[in-house]
């Protein structure tokens, strides 16, 4: 990513305590507070507490709330983007995970006036520059913004085990062929769906491990060329998608639909990754 645009970040503090709540929810006395209270009593919910299922929809419903009344408008492709084009042509952008706060755009204006705008409604503190966000690590320099996920797949390398093992040169055999067995060492379910969805999220940063990732996700089947399920012959939709020299989308899933040619198949990928 190159340009103007710096990434900051903040935080909100106790975002989950301080919102209404639209239902009748009532809890135990906490301990400590028995004294003096009549039996099977209990109390009453006024705000929203951590923990409780409807604290963070009425978080996000408020934060949009005071999003939308100063001007930002919520995309529809993901609710927790908003952006907001001044009169002078400037944009913010302003994305939000929960309580982890991202801000970028090349209108400083509007940016400062966000920042006490937001400091009124919330307890928020700033970061400063956007090093380290939902385990992708952000570098900023003169050439642009690079992200990595080095922690993250270190981590995960423990986590699983592999450590010690050998790096190779591509993720995969794209020629291996996997089909369904009734043979083999059975293997953990759990462990292996929280490996799938770990490589998933890796693929963010690391899109040359996308078939790879595909493959394990569909365990059951190959998917390599056309027509290379051996179980049901569908073929695989591969793309990507550049603007401005940079990859921005990338995918790799098999069709939904037999091909009855190569150039049937080239279509379908061609219509998914145009649309």
């Amino acid at each position: 990513m190159v340009g103007t645009w710096d990434l900051q970040q903040f935080d909100v503090k106790n975002a989950f305590l301080h919102e209404e709540l639209e239902e009748e929810i009532y809890m135990h006395i906490p301990p400590g507070f028995f004294k003096n209270v009549p039996i099977n009593t209990v109390c009453k919910l006024k705000k929203t507490l951590y923990g409780l299922k409807q604290s963070p929809r009425a978080w996000f419903g408020r934060f949009t709330k005071v999003m939308t009344s100063l001007g930002y408008k919520q995309s529809q492709g993901d609710h927790t983007l908003f952006i907001k084009h001044s009169p002078q042509g400037g944009v913010t952008v302003f994305l939000v995970y929960v309580d982890d706060i991202i801000m970028t755009g090349d209108d400083w204006k509007e940016q400062q006036i966000l920042n006490q705008c937001l400091a009124k409604e919330f307890e928020i503190k700033t970061l400063g520059k956007l090093k380290y966000f939902l385990g992708i690590e952000v570098a900023h320099s003169r050439k642009g913004i690079f992200i990595s996920q080095q922690k993250y797949i270190t981590d995960l390398l423990k986590e699983t085990g592999n450590t010690a093992c050998k790096p190779a040169s591509i993720p995969m055999d794209p020629n291996l062929k996997l089909g369904n067995t009734e043979e083999g060492v059975a293997v953990d379910k759990e462990m292996y769906q929280r490996l799938v969805g770990r490589l998933i999220y890796l693929s963010h940063t690391r899109p040359d491990i996308a078939y790879a990732e595909e493959e394990f996700c569909s365990k059951d089947y190959a998917v390599a060329d056309y027509a290379g399920s051996i179980i049901d012959r569908r073929s695989t939709t591969g793309y990507c998608t550049f603007i401005g020299g940079n990859l921005v989308t990338w995918r790799s899933k098999k069709q939904n639909v037999v091909a009855r040619s190569t150039a049937e198949a080239e279509f379908q990928a061609m219509a998914q990754g145009i649309c």
